[in-house]
């Protein structure tokens, strides 16, 4: 395995250059064992160069330990500067760090977790800057009323795109097989404000998108008019025999509770 020299402005001070040894000791004396060969030397500083070594660890395949060694002037011991432990040109690296506000996903937020919003999010505006009616933003700045951001024209559009280009949009698999859209449907709830004349919520308890936003143009199969059952049929009312009279009792000589066709009794006093 070759070995690289590193030379920067700074000459390359050979008593510490040819001090491998020590080098080395000082690296297996961090990690016994796991120090292969010498790599090269690189010039720091005026007297000061770092040694590099393999690393014999499989867990840090490309990765290199470095042995800063330095000495004073007229001097011809060294000293231990620094053991590190570095990555290589074909180093197994993690990836790049990213900030959990490009980390985060839709759906990673859980029960009692807390989402912070950035004081300059291009997504929100003030709500006395952002409403429609000229009027409104004065009179709810001066009484202190609303809430105090609102979605932004750029938040809106960032809305509108995501909604429009996923599942509840008029791309949809589901929505392409509709027989007609939310828009004629009666579980269609639109909704308020700018947002109204393209969104709105389904309603309906058996559809896949109830209670999620959908286009107007979105559908599916439980539209509210796709297949309209009769109803069942209602039942006539009963029939009343209005000639017949119940008798409780009378002159006739007939028993208490029976019952005595008007039409065929006889008046009485006659046989």
């Amino acid at each position: 395995m070759g070995q690289t020299v590193r030379v920067t402005s700074t000459s390359l001070d050979s008593v510490v250059a040819a001090a491998v040894d020590d080098a080395r000791a000082a690296a297996e004396e961090e990690a016994p064992g796991l120090v292969g060969d010498h790599l090269g030397v690189i010039a720091d500083d005026e007297r000061v160069v770092t040694h590099l070594f393999a690393t014999l660890d499989p867990a840090y395949r490309g990765w290199q330990w470095a042995v800063t060694l330095a000495r004073v002037p007229r001097g011809r011991a060294v000293a231990v500067d620094e053991v590190v432990l570095l990555p290589g040109d074909d180093a197994l690296l993690a990836p790049a760090w990213v900030p959990w506000s490009e980390r985060l996903r839709p759906g990673d937020l859980g029960v009692g977790d807390l989402l912070p919003t950035q004081a300059g999010d291009p997504r929100l505006a003030p709500s006395y800057i952002a409403a429609d009616d000229e009027q409104v933003p004065d009179v709810a700045y001066e009484l202190g009323l609303g809430r105090i951001r609102v979605l932004s024209f750029e938040g809106r559009v960032d809305a509108v795109e995501r909604w429009y280009a996923g599942d509840h949009g008029p791309e949809a698999p589901i929505a392409r097989a509709a027989p007609a859209s939310c828009a004629t449907c009666g579980f269609f709830v639109p909704l308020t404000g700018a947002l109204r004349q393209a969104f709105g919520a389904c309603a309906n308890e058996f559809a896949p998108d109830d209670g999620k936003v959908v286009s107007v143009d979105h559908g599916c199969g439980a539209h509210s008019e796709a297949v309209v059952v009769p109803g069942a049929p209602v039942a006539s009312p009963p029939l009343l025999d209005e000639f017949r009279i119940d008798v409780v009792g009378g002159p006739l000589g007939h028993e208490p509770g029976s019952v005595t066709d008007t039409d065929t009794a006889e008046p009485f006093g006659h046989s």
